[in-house]
């Protein structure tokens, strides 16, 4: 990977946790107080007690943290401290320069409960493709309050804010022009990125397209056959897998409390989460390794960011908190995977994006679409930023 020499306000970061960290998890694992479970229920009540006794039985006996943090570290990542609405926070980025000199600098933001790990798969092909014009300069930051950008050490961190941050990031790298593309928050914040820096920011690409109806009234004017069941999953989303939205929307310090401490307890919250929303047929391990979903989760562990990282639901959809969408004029694309959370219909996505100028649609991935459909995703990034490079 080439390293790009930092600006004087940006230091280069190396992860390196403590041995007496990992000890300490691999105490906390063995000690742990299981609960019981309903006879038979499987996941119907939650994450079920038998996966994740086995996955916590790998954590403790088999897994190892300093593999992946190799991994990570053949990365170039960096710090700063960034200041928005008054407010310094640091912030964490993986920082990928091309081998080409005519590549598109890309911000790619993540969202929850995912991390910079995400990215893993995808990095690597948009750096260094194939044909040169096809190149990018890639920037992952871990979002404020999240993984090794810390905690967050003030309120008032929603997803406006965090848009205003990557902008900053960007302006400080040296980019007076880029795309921006996320998922999850990443694709709020990316949508944000594209209200607020128009000017910079070329175009954006959202791979979870959330829209509302143009008239509200009738909400299914101009939904189209194809997109009427998309309608139908997210209405059932909401209905039966929002519990966690509610908590952590309304009440998410109380919620910290057990996750911080318990690293059982984390894993039980997330991997939940990585089952449900990804297109793996109840079968999560036939979408990720349990490398895959015990690194990611390490990652909110050692930095003690699980409670920071959820209040970001309190800060954009806690009570009289929720901003309606802004407008997006710069050219988007958008990229629906049939097992996402939110597929909004076309006509719903224009009411916020109003030039929308790729519209994909995938026969498999879900939600987390960097991990389970790196190349489809890759491909439909290159195609979308090359219009607008």
């Amino acid at each position: 990977m080439n390293e790009h020499p930092p600006a004087s306000d940006v230091s280069a970061f190396s992860i390196a946790i403590s041995d007496s960290v990992l000890s300490d998890l691999r105490e906390r694992l063995a000690r742990t107080r299981w609960p019981d479970d309903a006879p038979g229920s499987a996941w119907q009540y939650g994450t079920d007690l038998t996966y994740l006794r086995e996955l916590c039985g790998y954590w403790h006996d088999h897994y190892d943290w300093r593999v992946h943090e190799a991994r990570l570290n053949a990365f170039a990542q960096f710090t700063t401290d960034i200041e928005v609405d008054g407010v310094s926070q640091n912030l964490h980025f993986l920082h990928v320069r091309s081998p080409h000199p005519n590549a598109l600098p890309l911000i790619i933001t993540h969202g929850w409960p995912g991390s910079v790990y995400e990215f893993h798969k995808i990095i690597g092909p948009l750096v260094d493709p194939a044909d040169p014009a096809d190149a990018f300069h890639v920037v992952c930051p871990s979002m404020p309050g999240y993984g090794f950008s810390g905690p967050t050490t003030a309120t008032g961190w929603d997803c406006s804010r965090i848009a205003r941050a990557n902008a900053v990031l960007m302006a400080r790298l040296g980019y007076d022009r880029y795309g921006a593309q996320g998922g999850d928050w990443g694709a709020m914040v990316t949508t944000w990125t594209g209200a607020q820096d128009a000017d910079h920011c070329a175009g954006v690409h959202v791979n979870m397209v959330v829209g509302r109806p143009p008239d509200s009234a009738h909400p299914m004017a101009g939904v189209t056959a194809q997109e009427a069941p998309d309608v139908v999953a997210m209405a059932a989303f909401r209905e039966h897998e929002t519990g966690y939205q509610g908590i952590q929307g309304t009440k998410p310090q109380t919620l910290a409390y057990g996750l911080t401490d318990s690293p059982a307890g984390l894993a039980g919250w997330i991997v939940e989460k990585f089952r449900t929303w990804s297109d793996c047929d109840g079968d999560v391990e036939s979408r990720f390794t349990k490398d895959d979903l015990l690194t990611n989760i390490m990652i909110y562990w050692v930095t003690g960011t699980i409670n920071s990282s959820t209040r970001l639901y309190y800060e954009t959809i806690g009570p009289g908190r929720r901003k309606e969408m802004p407008k997006v004029n710069v050219p988007a694309g958008c990229a629906l995977f049939p097992k996402e959370l939110y597929r909004s219909p076309r006509v719903w996505a224009e009411s916020t994006f109003t030039n929308i100028t790729r519209w994909s649609r995938f026969e498999s991935g879900g939600h987390f679409a960097a991990l389970e459909e790196p190349a489809v995703l890759v491909d439909d990034v290159r195609a979308f930023f090359a219009t607008v490079r």
